[in-house]
């Protein structure tokens, strides 16, 4: 029998892109648009329910974090401030 072509994903790619305009930030796993996280957690969230086991997302090999660390989420502190009226 021939090997299969397609390796075995022991190594996800999961790629944390740039933050959008509202600080959001899409994560993909290869091709594949896990959904959009507004925090770190969020990023561990979407990769639990694609039954990604990572245990720490912010030091992870397996995460690619583009335009910035997991830290970087500009424009969402705007979202958590009280207004006073």
């Amino acid at each position: 029998m021939a090997p299969p072509t397609t390796p075995p994903p022991e190594h996800p790619h999961i790629v944390v892109h740039p933050p959008a305009l509202d600080g959001s930030r899409r994560v993909t796993l290869g091709e594949e648009t896990l959904g959009v996280a507004s925090h770190v957690d969020d990023v561990a969230e979407l990769l639990r329910l694609a039954d990604l086991y990572v245990t720490d997302v912010e030091e992870s090999e397996l995460v690619e974090w583009q335009g910035g660390g997991p830290d970087e989420w500009p424009g969402l502190h705007e979202h958590h401030e009280h207004h006073q009226g």
